[in-house]
C-alpha cells in the first residue's frame, strides 16, 4: 500500500469514478491508475469498486469504509508536511482562505491588511466561489479556513464560529418612490426586484420573508454579488436588497439605500475549520483578526474539545 494507490481512491470518488479524470486529476496515466487499484484490491483481498467491464460504477461496501479512513491518512499526510513548515519557518508559507465574494470585497480588506503587515512574507491565496464550492475545498483540504453565511453550520466536519452579523437594505436610484415612504414588503413586492442568487448573501431569509407574508415579489433578476445588482439598478431596470454593508455612498453615486431591517432577520456570517486540519501558526493570527475572543487556545479548544 503506498500514498498515490490512496489518492487514487479519493480522486476516483471526486471524479465520479470517471478514470480519465482520475488521471488527469494526478497527472498519470489511465492504465497506470487501474494498475494502483488492481494491486491495492489484490493486496487488501477484497474489491472496492462495483464495476461494468472495465468502468468503475462505484464503492462496494469495503470500499465505502476505506474511503473514510483514507480522507483522514491523507489528511494527516497533509498536517505532518504543514507541522514541518510550521517548525521550519514560521512567519512564511501559504495560507488559503475559501470566501463568497461579498465577504472578499466588504468584510475582508481590513482584516487581510493588518494579517499581512503582521506576517508579510505568507502568500495569502483568496479563493472566492459560492458556499457550495467553499465546502469542498474545506473538505478536501484545499483551504485552511472558509467564511461564508451560508452552507457552513451544517456539516460536522466543521466547527464554526460567528463572525460578525448583517442585515438587508433596499437600495434605489435617488429620489425613488420608495425614499418618501414608510417601506413595507408590500410596497417593494410591487416593484421589480434584484437581488442575490438563490444560495447566495442570505437570499433565503429574503425569500422566506415575503413568503410569511404571502407576497410573491415581481424578480426580474438575480445575480452573484451586490456589484451586479447595484449597476442594474443605476441603469433602472429594478430595485435591489443588497447586503447593507455593500453599499458605499462614496462610490455609488445616484443611488439611495433605504434601512429594510424591520423587514427582513439578521443573518450571521460564520468563519469554518476542518476538524483535524492542521493550521499553521500564522492561520490563528488571521483568526483573531476577524474575531479578537477566537484565540489559539480558543480555537484549538473548540477543534478538539477532548484535547
Amino acid at each position: 500500500m503506498n500514498l498515490q494507490q490512496l489518492r487514487i481512491v479519493r480522486e476516483a470518488v471526486q471524479q465520479n469514478f470517471n478514470l480519465t479524470e482520475v488521471a488527469a486529476a494526478l497527472f498519470t496515466s489511465q492504465s497506470g491508475v487501474s494498475k494502483h487499484i488492481k494491486d491495492l484490491e489484490d493486496e487488501l483481498g477484497v474489491e472496492l469498486f462495483q464495476r461494468r467491464g472495465k468502468r468503475l460504477l462505484g464503492l462496494t461496501e469495503p470500499g465505502k469504509e476505506l474511503a473514510v479512513v483514507v480522507d483522514r491518512m491523507l489528511q494527516d499526510v497533509r498536517n505532518i508536511k504543514r507541522l514541518a513548515q510550521q517548525f521550519s519557518s514560521a512567519d512564511q508559507g501559504q495560507l488559503t482562505i475559501a470566501t463568497t465574494h461579498t465577504q472578499a470585497r466588504y468584510a475582508l480588506p481590513q482584516v487581510v491588511a493588518r494579517f499581512k503587515a503582521a506576517y508579510p512574507r505568507v502568500h495569502l491565496v483568496l479563493h472566492q466561489g459560492s458556499p457550495q464550492e467553499i465546502v469542498s475545498l474545506l473538505q478536501s483540504g484545499e483551504a485552511d479556513i472558509g467564511i461564508a453565511t451560508e452552507a457552513l453550520g451544517k456539516d460536522d466536519a466543521f466547527v464554526t464560529f460567528p463572525f460578525y452579523e448583517w442585515r438587508h437594505a433596499v437600495v434605489v436610484p435617488e429620489g425613488h418612490a420608495l425614499t418618501r415612504q414608510p417601506l413595507t414588503l408590500e410596497a417593494l413586492a410591487e416593484q421589480p426586484l434584484i437581488t442575490y442568487h438563490e444560495g447566495y448573501t442570505g437570499r433565503a431569509r429574503i425569500d422566506a420573508s415575503f413568503a410569511a407574508a404571502g407576497l410573491a415579489p415581481d424578480l426580474v433578476m438575480s445575480a452573484l454579488d451586490a456589484d451586479v445588482i447595484k449597476t442594474y439598478v443605476q441603469i433602472g431596470l429594478g430595485v435591489g436588497v443588497i447586503a447593507a454593508m455593500a453599499f458605499e455612498p462614496g462610490r455609488d453615486s445616484g443611488l439611495q439605500l433605504i434601512d429594510a431591517s424591520h423587514l427582513f432577520p439578521a443573518n450571521t456570517t460564520r468563519i469554518a475549520l476542518k476538524r483535524g486540519h492542521y493550521l499553521r501558526g500564522f492561520a490563528y493570527r488571521f483568526l483573531q483578526e476577524c474575531v479578537a475572543e477566537l484565540t489559539e487556545d480558543a480555537v484549538r479548544e473548540a477543534m478538539d474539545p477532548d484535547a
